[in-house]
């Protein structure tokens, strides 16, 4: 199936229609529609996909950090990457506070708050988010999913294997096939994609509806344009300059990935795609994919924050409240912080959103104005995220030409189409 990224993409257009049609024609069969078929369909591509998010992270992480060889190099490697993610984390936020200070989307009097509610999951504290990524039981951190703390594992396993070298020949050999394994399983759940995309969209359109949709048109616009800007401005800038790449060559190869990712709305889920994309159309090395890109997906988060930092001006906006500097720049640094600590899984930024208003005095059951339009923005952002992971991965290969390649990589159904 050579054209899978185009199936996607009519999959996504006929989810949005049928969604929509749905939810304005007949609300009284949405429900039942999509309890029996659309959240099904989704959720069967959703486990999927989500099931080999672990056995890759972990894989590609001990193989990639291994291949790096030089402990000085992996520290080299890790600090640029990390310094790329706060950065360009500081940038998004700092775009989406400007434009919704500069636009104004929650003027008073627009917005109805009679009745708004939300009750906010507990956010973990910056001490327990730094003490949690190491792990009390490697194994169980892989059962439950705690994504840091096998990330903190596979980085050691692999600090471990690059030392011991040539000791190590047996353990390596059976991690490569390994993960050669777990991608031909990803080439095979990759035809399931469009079905996916279908019932996902479909399901958050006719969930949302068109009066959600119009009551927060302004909030759901400057959310958008913050991310173009970001997507276009931002990563096109790193592509240009520091990749020494083509920006629009960048976004047409990466884009079967953005599909995937705007259907799942969860980083962790596209990363098998976000990795082979990246390494067979874009050129990574996969050294670099390896490290670069399941790190992104856990601690590289601009998309959420763009979403954190509009909501937050909006909601001062909608209950007339004036952020000060000190409060803005509050904003922007506790963003940063707590996107170390998000977790790669769909509308895990409200609970990240719900610690930031509480921090600088907004009433934290404003939330309860955005949950309509937010999966739908959930998707956008997701997007935006895997690509930010992508920009950081090709600059990095392409600034580090000592690095060699470990392993081909049999390309995917989604990497082979054409968009």
């Amino acid at each position: 199936m050579k054209n899978l990224t185009k199936q996607i993409v009519i999959a996504l257009i006929l989810g949005i229609a049928i969604g929509l049609g749905l939810n304005i024609f007949a609300p009284s069969a949405f429900g039942p529609i999509d309890t029996y078929f659309f959240t099904p369909l989704g959720e069967i591509f959703l486990r999927l996909i989500q099931m080999l998010v672990v056995p890759i992270v972990f894989v590609s992480l001990v193989i990639g950090t291994a291949s790096l060889g030089d402990p000085k190099k992996l520290g080299r490697i890790g600090g640029k990457t990390i310094l790329f993610f706060l950065t360009s984390t500081a940038i998004a936020i700092t775009i989406a506070m400007s434009l919704a200070l500069l636009i104004k989307p929650g003027e008073k009097g627009l917005i109805d708050t009679t009745g708004v509610e939300y009750e906010p999951s507990e956010a973990p504290s910056v001490v327990d988010t730094l003490l949690n990524i190491i792990p009390t039981n490697p194994i169980a951190a892989m059962v439950n999913g705690e994504m840091l703390q096998i990330i903190f594992f596979a980085i050691l396993l692999g600090v471990g294997l690059a030392t011991l070298n040539k000791k190590t020949d047996l353990i390596k050999k059976f991690l490569d096939q390994a993960f050669d394994l777990v991608m031909y399983v990803v080439n095979i759940v990759m035809y399931t994609a469009p079905f996916g995309a279908f019932g996902l969209i479909a399901s958050a359109v006719g969930g949302a509806g068109w009066d959600a949709i119009k009551s927060l048109a302004a909030y759901f616009l400057v959310v958008l344009a913050a991310l173009l800007i970001h997507l276009v401005v931002t990563y096109g800038s790193v592509v240009k300059f520091m990749a020494k790449k083509s920006p629009i060559w960048f976004i047409k190869n990466f884009a079967p990935a953005m599909s995937v990712a705007f259907g799942t709305a969860s980083s962790g889920a596209t990363l098998p795609v976000s990795m082979t994309t990246a390494q067979k159309r874009l050129g990574v090395k996969e050294p670099v994919s390896s490290f670069v890109q399941p790190l992104g997906a856990t601690i590289n988060m601009d998309g959420t924050a763009i979403m954190q930092g509009v909501a937050t001006v909006f909601i001062a906006q909608v209950y007339a409240e004036s952020l000060t500097l000190t409060q803005l720049l509050t904003v922007l640094l506790i963003a940063v912080l707590a996107s170390i600590g998000t977790a790669a899984v769909p509308g895990v930024g409200l609970i990240m959103l719900a610690m930031v208003l509480q921090q600088v005095g907004l009433p934290v059951e404003a939330i309860g104005l955005i949950l309509g339009v937010d999966r739908l923005l959930d998707m956008a952002r997701t997007a935006v995220n895997i690509t930010g992971d992508a920009a950081c991965a090709l600059y990095i290969s392409e600034t580090e030409p000592d690095i060699e390649e470990t392993s081909e990589l049999e390309e995917s159904p989604v990497t082979q189409s054409q968009s």
